[in-house]
């Protein structure tokens, strides 16, 4: 960090004496990560300042590293000349990315600063849904006919593999584009000169749609550890690739969002919105489940004479309560993330369920051993100790049930599991273990004490 600081401080210093020379010798030295971090610390006419002493692809990079937000300030700052020439040099799934991102008439209007070739693979890209295989991959791939030798597809590899953004593979179609195989460079490398590549390729090529959701090619890519994956239309026609670093973008992303919506801040780019939205996206769920609590204290009024009888039964609430609730809502990241991975899907959903139904039944039998104990001793009461012990053992075992069961029935019906919330899942807790404590001290305290 300490290295960070030297590399911010000496920009700034090079900045204020305003020569260009000196910054745009220092600055090839500076990882585009990092000169993206001080950007982020500087003004906005020094921002442009700095981009300008850099060359168009390093300027590319260090834009994309940025918030979106903060990209449209800079590349108007620029002008049009230089932005075009910054948005040709990023790869088209990232400028897509990028444009995307601006309001329509923006699009159009970068779109047409950009060459003819850029702007339309761009364009075609952003025609894709956004969280689709095809808003994901590039068109920047190499691609061969399978009727080539070994030695006319390394030759066209030397003319062709500059543009490309990774030629680890190298996918072979026919004379209609269809993808029929793969041969990575190195078995191209190896393979005789005179060798046809249709018959060395391997066939058997793992590809997605191009209109698959992005969660299911992160799914693929993990599954088969690929670094790069081809993209096909409907037909079969090669469109595109996705390459890993977008795929890690990916499941960074969803496991954001999979996290907020855990709880109950379901919205892209949360960090990004300001005080007042921020309380807005909240406020709708805090007030509902504020309903959620009313609730539970209604189920302590119903049994108010039970209360009353004992008071002592006041002091459990809290353990009932809150117990349950924390292991529902376990149960719940567990089958949450096993439905995102596709560890878990319906078929398996029933032995999940079964299986953390064991989990809880063992969690709460010990559990409640331990507070029937702490009563007893306490309060000096074993009867006390059977009650409290019982309820907290019944309310673990049904948490894990509903930790488990809601998100398997809202996935079945095509809805995001990760809806169902943590503070929606310890909040129906409350409301049903103190229904069972209340109830088992109301067959038990009042036909042994009664």
């Amino acid at each position: 960090m300490e290295n960070f600081e030297a590399i911010r401080e000496k920009i700034r210093e090079l900045l204020a004496e305003d020569r260009p020379g000196r910054l745009q010798d220092f600055l090839p030295e500076i990882h585009y990560a990092d000169l993206a971090e001080v950007l982020r610390t500087l003004e906005l006419d020094e921002r442009v300042k700095l981009l300008r002493c850099l060359k168009s692809e390093r300027a590319a990079q260090v834009l994309f590293e940025l918030d979106r937000d903060e990209i449209l300030p800079l590349l108007e700052g620029l002008g049009p000349r230089v932005s075009a020439l910054v948005l040709q040099e990023m790869s088209s799934d990232d400028a897509a990315d990028l444009i995307g991102d601006l309001p329509e008439d923006e699009q159009q209007r970068y779109l047409g600063l950009m060459s003819g070739d850029e702007a339309e693979d761009v364009a075609e890209l952003l025609e894709y849904g956004e969280q689709t295989a095809g808003g994901l991959m590039t068109t920047e791939f190499v691609a061969i006919n399978k009727e080539l030798t070994a030695d006319e597809a390394i030759k066209f590899l030397r003319q062709t593999a500059p543009d490309a953004e990774t030629v680890y593979y190298v996918y072979v179609v026919n004379d209609h584009n269809q993808l029929v195989g793969v041969i990575s460079l190195r078995e191209l490398i190896v393979s005789a000169p005179d060798a046809r590549i249709g018959d060395v390729m391997r066939t058997n090529v793992i590809s997605v749609n191009v209109h698959t959701d992005q969660e299911e090619v992160a799914r693929v890519v993990a599954k088969y550890d690929f670094l790069a994956i081809p993209v096909v239309g409907d037909h079969g026609e090669l469109l595109g690739i996705i390459t890993i670093d977008d795929v890690l973008d990916v499941i960074e992303e969803e496991a954001t969002e999979d996290y907020l919506r855990l709880a109950n801040v379901h919205q892209e780019r949360y960090l990004e919105l300001g005080v007042l939205q921020r309380a807005g996206r909240r406020l709708p769920w805090l007030i509902g489940l504020l309903f959620g609590a009313l609730l539970a204290g209604s189920v302590v009024q119903v049994f108010e004479d039970t209360l009353a009888g004992v008071v002592a039964l006041a002091f459990f609430m809290p353990v009932m309560a809150g117990g349950p609730g924390n292991v529902g809502t376990q149960t719940l990241a567990v089958v949450v993330r096993g439905l995102a991975t596709g560890e878990i899907d319906s078929r398996r959903g029933f032995w999940v369920i079964l299986k953390e139904i064991r989990v809880g039944l063992i969690v709460g039998a010990v559990s409640g051993l331990v507070l029937a104990g702490i009563a007893t001793l306490w309060l000096d009461s074993v009867i006390l100790g059977l009650v409290v012990g019982t309820s907290l053992a019944l309310s673990m075992a049904v948490a894990t049930v509903i930790g488990g069961l809601i998100p398997l029935l809202i996935s079945r019906v095509g809805v995001d599991p990760a809806l169902a919330s943590g503070p929606f899942i310890t909040t129906m807790m409350d409301v049903i273990s103190l229904m069972i404590y209340f109830t088992v001290a109301s067959i038990t305290l009042f036909r042994f004490l009664g």
